[in-house]
């Protein structure tokens, strides 16, 4: 296939088969750029991973670009659709922050690639990195903005207010998710839930 065709964007399969095909390429993409990067990984690894012929992969994609952008995309649906899923029964925002702490960490310890992923993105397309946490944003600050008509948070400035709770689970993942697995996701949900409804600072018979 020459580059100019493979510069022409492919279009969304058409059959079920199709999808399911598509769909096979981007979790080996997400495993091939998980555990060699990047640069290092070709669309040969993909493919093979895939069980699919380059020309097959070529179908669906123009090439590693594009795959890599359509499986930030991807990540970020799977991982928004999972933490919907875990909060859907919580019966205040602060019980919905607190199982949705739950579910990330529960989604990072089962997905490791997803950290890698997005560090690679960054450096290749900075624009889908950024569409993958402004996307989480916009729909954590409509959350938020519920909550706080509601009257489950106190009012506030939920831009600030979001990203710093999506830093929060960020990190949070990384180190105790991903890096070292030496504190129990019970312990982690019940400190932060401790910092949510009690904050930093002492109250008036600790400071006595």
């Amino acid at each position: 296939m020459s580059s100019a065709a493979k510069d022409i964007a492919p279009s969304a399969p058409k059959t079920a088969r199709g999808a399911r095909t598509r769909a096979r390429i981007l979790k080996a993409a997400e495993d091939t750029f998980g555990s060699l990067g990047y640069h290092r990984a070709g669309i040969s690894d993909i493919t093979r991973a895939a069980g699919v012929a380059q020309g097959t992969l070529y179908c669906y994609f123009s090439g590693k670009e594009e795959i890599l952008r359509e499986l930030v995309r991807d990540m970020g649906h799977k991982v928004r659709a999972h933490l919907a899923a875990s909060v859907i029964s919580a019966r205040d925002r602060l019980q919905a922050e607190e199982l949705g702490l739950r579910a990330f960490l529960e989604y990072v310890s089962a997905n490791p690639s997803l950290y890698r992923v997005l560090q690679e993105a960054q450096f290749v397309d900075e624009a889908i990195f950024r569409e993958y946490y402004e996307a989480f944003g916009r729909g954590y600050m409509r959350m938020l903005a519920d909550a706080t008509r509601k009257g489950e948070v106190r009012p506030g400035n939920d831009e600030i207010r979001v990203w710093a709770l999506m830093g929060l689970s960020n990190f949070l993942g990384l180190r105790f998710a991903l890096w070292d697995r030496d504190r129990s996701f019970d312990e982690i949900v019940a400190t932060i839930s401790d910092l949510f409804r009690n904050g930093l600072a002492l109250d008036g018979k600790e400071k006595a």
